[in-house]
């Protein structure tokens, strides 16, 4: 069977699958956001299939994914350090930080408080440059104070959960995930849970409730909204570099392919991430 050829749907039909098992697999395995992976190639789902077994063996402990110490904090403490040993300055808190551009078109510097910063190149979020950017979406996230794990997840101090667009009669997925004091992000007793999806309404009490639902009894209990945007210039004619806004998913597989994404728009490389990682696990030996 060429996978490149068939969907995944006569893919599916092939093997006789349930609904409640493709889900499952589309869903939870190959972290598809929407159905409409189902009249795509079959190929990039059973890749996607693969990369989550793959992951699975990896680490010790029964899980693909891994989560640092401290939060995702640790990652840009990460980049500032690396930053330092090849000659970058990392500044903090800067207010009011301006783009500057020279009469070409290109970038050439940033501004804040009255202090210009050189440069050739610009890479940013979206709030940085809101004329070269355009919003496509907007995501409802929940963030809950707990005194205990997620009910039903055998007492686990992180989890991560995926409800089907399909059994909630949504156009989106929702995403719960639960960290706790283990990971040193909470105080001792803690848990902290993020319950997040494509805002369809301009209510997310109610658009969040099934995931709510899951959480058990909550100490306190946030709501928030915020557009998502996605960059609309050309890098090739301004020299700016502009990420997309965070999605609602949880495990941040979109966020890595967009940073890769611009990494080759920046280089001119691809990232060889096999080769990344081996030369990591040579260095750990």
């Amino acid at each position: 069977m060429d996978l490149t050829r068939v969907t995944t749907r006569e893919l599916i039909a092939k093997y006789g699958l349930d609904d409640n098992t493709v889900d499952f697999i589309g869903h939870a395995l190959a972290l598809h956001r929407d159905d409409r992976y189902l009249d795509e190639p079959a190929l990039d789902t059973v890749k996607r299939m693969k990369l989550y077994a793959e992951s699975l063996a990896r680490f010790a402990g029964g899980s693909p994914y891994i989560y640092p110490l401290y939060g995702l904090g640790e990652l840009p403490q990460a980049f500032a350090r690396l930053s330092a040993v090849y000659g970058g300055t990392y500044m903090l808190n800067k207010p009011d930080c301006k783009v500057e551009f020279d009469e070409e078109g290109k970038v050439c510097g940033v501004t804040s408080e009255g202090e210009t910063a050189k440069c050739k190149k610009v890479v940013c979020d979206p709030s940085y440059l809101p004329n070269k950017v355009r919003k496509v979406g907007k995501v409802a996230r929940a963030i809950a104070i707990m005194s205990h794990p997620i009910p039903n997840t055998n007492d686990s101090h992180s989890a991560q959960v995926i409800l089907p667009q399909k059994q909630l009669g949504r156009k989106s997925d929702m995403y719960l995930f639960c960290c706790s004091y283990s990971h040193n992000v909470a105080p001792k007793g803690k848990f902290i849970a993020f319950v997040s999806t494509e805002a369809e309404t301009d209510h997310p009490e109610t658009e969040l409730k099934p995931g709510i639902d899951l959480l058990g009894p909550v100490d306190e209990i946030f709501f928030d909204t915020y557009d998502r945007y996605e960059p609309v210039n050309e890098p090739s004619l301004d020299n700016c570099f502009i990420s997309t806004s965070y999605d609602s998913t949880t495990h941040f597989e979109s966020t890595v392919v967009d940073v890769l994404n611009m990494y080759t728009l920046i280089t001119g490389k691809v990232l060889d991430l096999n080769v990344d990682l081996s030369a990591a696990s040579a260095a750990e030996e």
